[in-house]
């Protein structure tokens, strides 16, 4: 299977001009610095995926903000010093975010054509901008779809938004997910294309109940919530027993359910059909998003990440840590300096 040279192993700036706390120009000016991009690659990865939301780059009315786009400037040029690829991510576009904390119509953007043809013109201006750095800088169209009786809807929105991205940049990699927040059983649905630099992403949070312990964004989830890594399903499945939702998901299910604990099999079985997919149309396979919440004991959090990353390496799957810095899941935000490093080296 083809994969994503340059993009295989890095990590993710969000909360720097997206899911920020507030829009503060002193906030974007000081989350993320040149040292920062020199830390990362420091920690031997490759690229940052970089989320950005649409109210940094443009007004309401869709005017251009020029000073949104030299924040992407800046990073683009401490990316190129220090050697690194990097992914712009439109996490929310006008019409559309994927944020369960706001409470906003999930599926109107899917089925308005004004509402797509403002996402089209802002993928037109960064495209325009950006092309000249084809070699290192890619595209995602859009963050984490989330109802998924619009994946036809969404298939059709992104394959136009690649002729547009395409108009302006002929050779850089652009990269788009499915339905289901990005899940990986969605892979297969999504829609099939000739272009040979596109590649098809996913986002991985499995054992929810794991990666997600404590979580005050789940609905119901206690703070004092803890679980380790790795235990057996039956283990996960009794903890989320405990707790409201559907948190055990994926592990009630054949062949998970009789695994005697959760290890890299569990990956690769979980990822199984969106590997022969990529296999079936070549086309690379990225993990946009994984990692295990700061409230975890480091033990398991390295546990956890060393066994899905020796999945993405076994396959050549590309991938990106969430999260660099903050949003609850930040390897800076790791006291123990060389814990950031071993964690690091597996990612």
């Amino acid at each position: 299977m083809r994969n994503m040279e340059g993009y295989m192993h890095g990590v993710n700036l969000g909360g720097w001009i997206s899911q920020y706390a507030k829009y503060d120009h002193e906030h974007f000016k000081t989350f993320i610095t040149e040292e920062d991009i020199k830390y990362i690659s420091e920690l031997g990865l490759d690229h940052v995926r970089v989320p950005v939301d649409y109210t940094v780059l443009e007004e309401e009315d869709g005017t251009i903000k020029e000073s949104g786009y030299e924040y992407l400037e800046s990073c683009v040029k401490w990316c190129r010093k220090y050697g690194l690829s990097m992914i712009i991510d439109i996490h929310k576009t006008f019409g559309y975010s994927f944020d369960p904390l706001e409470d906003t119509d999930k599926t109107i953007f899917f089925k308005d054509a004004s509402l797509q043809q403002r996402f089209f013109d802002l993928w037109a201006t960064i495209a325009e901008r950006f092309s000249e750095y084809s070699e290192f800088v890619a595209y995602e169209l859009l963050n984490e779809i989330i109802d998924p009786d619009i994946k036809d809807e969404w298939n059709e929105i992104a394959l136009k938004a690649i002729d547009v991205i395409r108009k302006h940049a002929k050779d850089s990699w652009i990269i788009f997910g499915g339905v289901c927040y990005n899940a990986v059983v969605s892979v297969p649905y999504l829609a099939k294309t000739d272009d040979k630099k596109v590649a098809y992403t996913f986002h991985c949070y499995e054992p929810m109940v794991f990666t997600h312990q404590g979580a005050y964004w789940v609905p119901g989830m206690p703070s004092d919530f803890r679980t380790k890594y790795p235990a057996s399903p039956d283990t996960y499945v009794e903890a989320a027993k405990t707790l409201p939702g559907n948190l055990a998901g994926t592990l009630l299910e054949e062949p998970y359910c009789n695994m005697e604990s959760i290890g890299p099999e569990f990956f690769e079985t979980l990822f199984k059909p969106a590997l022969d997919t990529a296999a079936e149309r070549d086309i690379p396979l990225y993990c946009g998003e994984y990692g295990v919440i700061d409230l975890a004991d480091n033990e398991s959090k390295l546990n956890w990440s060393r066994d899905i990353c020796s999945v993405f390496d076994k396959y050549g799957i590309g991938r990106a840590y969430w999260n660099y810095k903050e949003k609850d899941y930040g390897i800076v935000n790791i006291e123990d300096v060389e814990v950031q490093k071993e964690l690091g080296k597996l990612l």
